[in-house]
């Protein structure tokens, strides 16, 4: 059985003040052709689907307009919800679209049952595991604790025990969205840590034969069974030298995998430059860029003259400037984005604490207390989110 594997569309999702709907359009337009020339059996999406609780309409639309057409090929799709949508927005409908071929899971007590598909080598289980923010899902799920791993390892309990009681030689695949460890993350994921801890083992989905993943925008692989598509565009800088794909997976009749990439359209290269001003307006050998979506990292000890008018003469389509000098007292020019970039709000609560009591960092028991805060506003920003 062939599937094609993909997550984190994003859609709605602007970068940089440029809007990618209709770069998401023609990666849509990509994805449906690929179904139809590959002769894929079902499409698997791993969550991320929108990139916000409350869509825009145009994003919808387009949403809507991608399923009309996989169901008209006549070819099952597998959807999950992601951090980033809203699981029961997504969900409407999702009983009449099940006649359609579209199989939406957003419900977290519906982790062990699956979608049932066959081929010639018989019969494939296909688990949609949707985000399972922990406080939220614990309860649900019987978790011993409220933590990624728990919460997922109780999914996953579920699926394993519904797979026992199928047919011997019934292959069995998970979509899932989460931060699996050994996955490599960019800037454009949201947090998602809990308790000081963001990832799951990779021995949580042992027991099935392909673990289709959302949520990293890399795609990567963690092992022959458990694989990332990541995003089919970039959202960030920080994904510059990605290759964006989605994995084509065949399951032979033992659940042994054989994966393939498939390359997504790129709208425009990305292009990150570093250096003093004058470089960078002079050097010819970044003449490579200047159609390229660039940012621009200015390294002159002191700020230059407009640097940004100067720059977009050479490089129109410059997105973003940063100032990071070399050395010397010009270093605290550095933005206040720029000091916190790369840190967990957890990071920052304590370097907040260390700062305003003159260099005496948080104890053990004042880390956890930020801990437990952080991780009940995140609680009630989902649970805000849910209800709107």
């Amino acid at each position: 059985m062939r599937f094609l594997h993909t997550s984190d569309w994003h859609l709605g999702r602007s970068f940089h003040r440029v809007n990618l709907l209709t770069a998401q359009r023609t990666f849509l337009d990509h994805l449906v052709e690929t179904v139809r020339a590959r002769e894929v059996d079902a499409v698997l999406v791993a969550g991320d689907v929108y990139d916000r609780a409350v869509p825009p309409l145009a994003a919808v639309e387009l949403f809507d307009e991608a399923l009309h057409r996989l169901a008209e090929l006549g070819v099952p799709t597998v959807m999950i919800s992601g951090n980033h949508d809203s699981a029961r927005r997504l969900g409407v409908g999702a009983g009449l679209m099940e006649r359609a071929g579209i199989h939406l899971r957003t419900d977290p007590a519906g982790c062990g049952t699956p979608v049932l598909l066959s081929d010639a080598l018989g019969p494939v289980a296909l688990y949609g595991l949707p985000y399972l923010e922990p406080a939220m899902v614990r309860d649900t799920l019987g978790a011993q604790r409220a933590d990624h791993a728990a919460v997922l390892g109780a999914a996953m309990d579920r699926v394993r025990a519904d797979l026992a009681e199928r047919p011997a030689g019934t292959r069995s695949v998970v979509l899932a969205h989460a931060f699996v460890t050994g996955g490599t993350a960019s800037d454009s994921e949201r947090d998602i840590t809990v308790g000081g801890v963001a990832s799951v083992p990779a021995g949580v989905f042992d027991g099935v034969d392909y673990a289709a993943l959302g949520h990293l925008h890399g795609c990567q692989t963690l092992t022959e069974r458990v694989r990332y598509s990541g995003s089919p565009l970039a959202y960030s800088f920080s994904e510059a030298d990605h290759r964006k794909t989605s994995w084509l997976v065949e399951l032979d009749g033992t659940g042994a995998v054989h994966a393939e990439r498939v390359d997504a359209p790129v709208p425009r290269a990305l292009a990150r430059i570093r250096g003093p001003l004058e470089r960078l307006l002079d050097d010819p050998a970044l003449a490579r860029h200047e159609e390229s979506w660039v940012e621009a990292t200015l390294t002159d000890a002191a700020r230059p003259h407009e640097p940004m008018a100067r720059l977009v003469k050479r490089y129109p389509h410059i997105l973003s400037l940063v100032f990071d000098p070399d050395e010397g007292p010009a270093r605290s020019l550095a933005s206040y984005a720029q000091r916190l970039r790369g840190r967990s709000d957890q990071e920052i609560a304590e370097d907040f604490v260390e700062h305003v009591r003159s260099g005496r960092a948080a104890d053990e028991r004042e880390r956890a207390e930020l801990r437990s805060a952080i991780d009940e506003v995140r609680a009630e920003d989902m649970t805000a989110e849910v209800a709107r």
